[in-house]
């Protein structure tokens, strides 16, 4: 998600001690590597698809057996009154990377990432376009994921960090206008002034709402509409771009999204007409420049053909989550 400044510091500190104790309670056999074999990174999911050990990002999220068996981690997801999607216990270990890289799919382009740092120390550096700093221990953190971003740790110690996704209601939004306002280095007193601490409540049970419903089996047309839309001005406004490719994918995109919705008028969500849907989908896939940065966007110089494919044509079908919107519960 693109915001306003690379990194924005939320009102809120937690007990970080108490989080250590809790995370270094869980077996160490819960730790799953990365999935695309990043060397040192590994997680714990907290909530996933269907409560499972994996790295989906789509289908009914709910709480893992490891969380429910850390009470104040769930206080403090908790405490943000927000439905939340796919979350995990993020580990770094010493002298390893997040290699640079750049949040384009559909699933990030409505969530922002809140990171809780648990066990840190200032040699962990989160670069983010051309800013970096580091996130303290029981702080709370969002950045900018549409910039080019990386983590490295510098240290001889593993980092461990609270990773959400959430999209956010317009209260959580309201609190990050508020805060936004502040440079996180330069105004850390000010920050530190509006901070509520959320310390761990013995008698406190807490119900987490978890994201249900997160990709639509056909997507609408208005979302269609918007996401090409977007693509095209992005790569419209770079003037290093060719001209010509320029106009033909203008056309190309444009012209999916007028037949998706003729599509749809016929038929919605109904299986009657997937075959339609998918040879829609196909027909940009092979019109695609076999070169993937052949167009390249002017807010972060990505390649847009890996936009295309992963925010609008991946999510466009998802043939899997009918059963689940026709037939609820």
């Amino acid at each position: 998600m693109e915001l306003d400044r690379s990194f924005i510091r939320l009102p809120y500190q937690f007990d970080a001690g108490r989080l250590a104790r809790e995370i270094g309670d869980l077996p160490a056999g819960a730790w799953m590597t990365h999935p695309a074999a990043f060397k040192g990174n590994s997680a714990i999911p907290l909530i996933s698809t269907d409560g499972g050990m994996n790295d989906d990002f789509h289908g009914a999220m709910s709480a893992t057996t490891h969380l429910e068996e850390c009470r104040y981690l769930k206080q403090v997801m908790a405490s943000f009154g927000e439905v939340l999607g796919r979350t995990r216990l993020m580990k770094l270990v010493a002298g390893a990377e997040v290699v640079a890289h750049v949040d384009f799919n559909y699933h990030w382009y409505a969530r922002v990432r809140i990171h809780v740092p648990i066990v840190t120390n200032p040699g962990v550096q989160f670069h983010c376009g051309s800013d970096s700093l580091h996130m303290r221990a029981g702080e709370c953190w969002i950045f900018n994921s549409w910039r080019r971003h990386r983590v490295t740790n510098g240290s001889e110690h593993d980092r461990v960090h609270l990773v959400i996704d959430a999209s956010g209601s317009s209260r959580f939004w309201a609190t990050v206008r508020e805060m936004q306002q502040f440079d996180p280095v330069t105004d850390r007193q000010l920050i530190d002034a509006r901070v509520r601490r959320i310390s761990y409540d013995a008698g406190q049970d807490v119900e987490i709402l978890t994201e249900a419903y997160n990709v639509s089996p056909v997507m609408s047309p208005g979302e269609v509409d918007a996401l090409t839309r977007e693509v095209i001005v992005d790569f419209e406004s770079n003037s290093a771009n060719d001209p010509e490719l320029v106009a033909r994918y203008r056309i190309l995109l444009t012209d999916f999204a007028r037949d998706w919705r003729q599509i749809w008028h016929l038929f919605g969500y109904r299986k009657e007409g997937w075959a339609r849907y998918r040879a829609a989908i196909e027909n940009v896939q092979r019109q695609l420049h076999p070169d993937n940065r052949a167009l390249v966007t002017a807010s972060n110089e990505v390649g847009v053909n890996p936009i295309v494919v992963q925010r609008i044509l991946r999510a466009a079908l998802a043939e899997d989550q009918w059963e689940r919107f026709v037939s609820p519960g």
